[in-house]
């Protein structure tokens, strides 16, 4: 049975994220969606990770990201706990989880903390998920409100690329509006995606709720970003996140060194191999 780690001094919560605005720093977060690379991602100075719905396309290999399952997340994100205990952990509510009824997504917002051990989950809204945000405060559970760009809207929007978010005045006002409403109705983060500098400063200025941007504008307190995308290993990546490592052809070469290695009949053939026989 899975343990809530104990909170230390280096554990990150909620309260850290808002010592960090307060004090002007800008904060790194990142997708993460397993142990072993989330325990390398706190090593390296990330410390809030978030285990997105994004996991439908890179480790599911889907095209969008509303076919990830429920529990498939829930357990990736105990999964990253293990690997970084001490992160501020962030579970990605996946379509269908919260949309039909608020009963059901509250319990299911739930699971993300008893099982995932997250300490916070993440929802695409807007102004229409105002009483749903209320009840996940009433009932003690950190609401992170996702607005701008929603990529679980993409059928409805009829669309096959992302589009970008407030690009006219009006819509930067609409944004604007419903980030304060969220935060009225207790969110207690806001994630901006996709969106014009414009849109994020307006936001920022106008909540007092730390702002995550995910390809929106410098004045968002912390930004994330797919990892994948980041490190190279994805085909084509969004204009707003530069890689800044090659992996993807250097996994490649890995396999084919592998590949040529056991076509030489060199690997464990003769000295190379670490057992032997006593006597």
């Amino acid at each position: 049975m899975s343990i809530t780690p104990q909170t230390t001094s280096s554990r990150v919560t909620l309260r850290t994220i808002r010592q960090w605005v307060s004090e002007g720093s800008t904060f790194p977060m990142l997708t993460c969606y397993d142990a072993t690379t989330a325990r390398w991602l706190w090593r390296g100075g990330v410390k809030t990770l978030l285990v997105g719905d994004s996991a439908s396309q890179v480790i599911l290999g889907y095209d969008q990201s509303i076919f990830v399952p429920l529990d498939f997340l829930i357990t990736l994100t105990a999964g990253v706990r293990r690997g970084a205990p001490d992160c501020f952990l962030m579970g990605d509510m996946p379509f269908m989880s919260y949309q039909a009824d608020e009963a059901q997504a509250i319990t299911n917002a739930g699971r993300f903390l008893t099982e995932g051990l997250a300490d916070a989950v993440k929802l695409e809204v807007d102004h229409r998920h105002v009483d749903l945000i209320a009840k996940l405060s009433r009932a003690g559970i950190p609401a992170v409100a996702h607005i701008g760009w929603r990529p679980q809207m993409v059928r409805y929007e009829g669309i096959r690329t992302a589009k970008v978010a407030g690009k006219t005045h009006q819509q930067i006002d609409e944004l604007v509006s419903q980030a304060v409403a969220l935060e009225e109705a207790g969110a207690v983060m806001l994630l901006v995606e996709q969106c014009t500098a414009e849109t994020a400063s307006r936001i920022v200025e106008s909540v007092s709720i730390p702002v995550i941007g995910c390809g929106a504008g410098p004045a968002c307190h912390g930004h994330v970003v797919v990892l994948q995308d980041l490190l190279g290993m994805t085909d084509h990546h969004p204009s707003f996140v530069q890689p800044v490592a090659s992996l993807g052809p250097a996994i490649e070469q890995a396999a084919k060194a592998w590949k040529d290695l056991l076509a030489s009949g060199q690997y464990l053939a003769g000295d190379n191999h670490p057992y032997k026989l006593n006597g």
